[in-house]
């Protein structure tokens, strides 16, 4: 038995009347994907779509913002305090050399490194302890994304999978939820201690020499304008990148679930052809956005090589002058470097975040897509089932301007053994899917022991029925979980 379910299908079709697996596509058909190069339709919309997710895991956001901030500003005045000790040291050798000093003063630097050593343990521990709490958000949040995408497929109509391909959908599981998760459970923490970092540096960078902060911070608005530039030219291949890795993904699945028809009709030269160009345009994407988003470390530290010549001879000016100390020289120095890497993370996180807006935004585009039409508010449960159908000018298309079935009458009464035969696509399996509510008609009713199919229960209804489908299909497990499941 098979129906036509769409005009011009050219190739066998699985247990439902599509192709191996249900799907839209045949084995060498078109995608109906997203458009290649498409930019992400609503960064900000998606962004606060995602945070209300988060919304449950609040209390543990919060302990991590407060956690990766503190651990951030130990870690900020370890070299202030360890500037000191450099500058003791500093002292007591020139002391030595010039014959008036009293040595080197090994207890007052000793006693600051067990400072910083105090200083940076904690830090670590701070840091331990965020990057455990954000592990286990991530985690749970990654869980309860692929539960939804679960829940949410069993609620979705058969018409949505006859038109889109089950590799699209089985990349939102996988790919664009890895995404996210990578997201959360990196770059969130990284944005936080970013901003901490950038801040509490100049903070303290002020407290040494106003001049040389005022130097090294002329850096920044450079390297801003790096970061904008790269940022809107990857953009658009990121989101390219995420929307042909689904493809890529949707073509092999398809290819190897229905490797049997492919090689049946010769069509392994369009297979390779189709993935082919799939591939070149992942590859093409992926490249560029990997080449650009790739060229922000050699810019940045570039850019901050710069900054280190600047603080040094400035430095070693000021120092002349007594203006500052060389254990302050030594600080500024590592203040600068701490400052260059924040700027370098907000490039590399501002891509990420450009991959997981495109990501989320596919995520959250399938969870908001048309669900079945909701059971009956009062529905009739059927009692001492005989084997009344009754087709009822029944009128039916898959979309509204291609109408497969036309006023269709018919009564099957208990005990008859009905036939159905006719020409490929004359609507032989579409009207057992309209039966077994697959699909709703367009008009008219179906009727079961005198009950509209529609006010039955849709797992009461299906429990009727036995069926048989074209290809044999066997999940991973015995042969008798199989039979059982049947």
């Amino acid at each position: 038995m098979s129906a036509q379910t769409r005009p011009g299908a050219q190739f066998p079709r699985g247990p439902l009347g599509r192709g191996p697996m249900g799907m839209r596509r045949g084995p060498m058909g078109g995608m109906h994907g997203m458009m290649a190069g498409e930019r992400a339709r609503d960064f900000r919309g998606t962004m606060v779509k995602l945070i209300r997710y988060m919304s449950p895991y609040r209390l543990q956001l919060v302990v991590v913002l407060l956690f990766a901030a503190a651990s951030t500003v130990f870690a900020i005045v370890g070299p202030k305090i360890l500037g000191r000790a450099t500058t003791k040291l500093f002292e007591g050798v020139m002391g030595q050399i010039a014959g008036n000093g009293t040595g080197i003063d090994f207890a007052y630097i000793g006693h600051i490194i067990l400072q910083v050593l105090a200083i940076y343990l904690l830090s670590t521990v701070f840091a331990y302890v965020q990057g455990w709490v954000m592990s286990g958000v991530s985690m749970t949040l990654t869980y309860q994304l692929r539960k939804d995408i679960a829940e949410k497929i069993n609620r979705m109509p058969l018409r949505y999978f006859d038109g889109t391909n089950h590799g699209e959908v089985l990349s939102h599981v996988t790919n664009d939820v890895d995404t996210v998760s990578h997201t959360l459970n990196q770059s969130l923490t990284q944005i936080v201690t970013s901003v901490t970092t950038v801040i509490g540096v100049i903070v303290m960078m002020l407290t040494i020499n106003l001049v040389m902060t005022l130097v090294a911070l002329c850096i920044i608005p450079l390297s801003m304008v790096i970061i904008t530039l790269v940022i809107r030219k990857s953009q658009k291949y990121f989101k390219e990148q995420q929307d042909y890795l689904g493809h890529v993904n949707g073509h092999i699945e398809e290819m190897y679930g229905g490797h049997v028809i492919v090689r049946a009709f010769n069509g392994e030269a369009k297979s390779l052809a189709q993935f082919d160009a799939y591939n070149d345009t992942l590859y093409s994407s992926a490249w560029k956005s990997q080449f650009l988003s790739g060229m922000m470390f050699p810019i940045m530290t570039f850019v901050g090589n710069l900054s280190y010549v600047v603080v040094c001879i400035l430095g070693g000016y000021l120092a002349t002058r007594n203006a500052i100390t060389v254990g302050d020289i030594q600080a500024f120095i590592q203040y600068v470097r701490s400052l260059n890497q924040p700027i370098g993370q907000f490039a590399n996180i501002s891509n990420i975040l450009q991959q997981t807006a495109a990501a989320a935004e596919r995520v959250f585009a399938f969870l908001a897509e048309a669900e079945e039409v909701p059971e009956a508010a009062k529905p009739v449960h059927l009692n001492g089932v005989e084997g009344n159908v009754e087709f009822r000018h029944v009128r039916f298309g898959y979309s509204p301007d291609k109408v497969v079935i036309r006023d269709f009458s018919a009564v099957v009464k208990p005990g008859q053994k009905i036939a159905i035969v006719g020409p490929t696509g004359a609507g032989k399996t579409t009207m057992v899917k309209l039966l077994m509510r697959f699909y709703d008609v367009n008009s008219g009713a179906i009727l079961v022991e005198g009950h509209d199919v529609r006010d039955l229960l849709r797992h009461e209804l299906r429990r009727q029925f036995g069926m048989v489908l074209q290809d044999t299909w066997l999940f991973n497990g015995t042969i008798m979980e199989n039979i059982r499941y049947g």
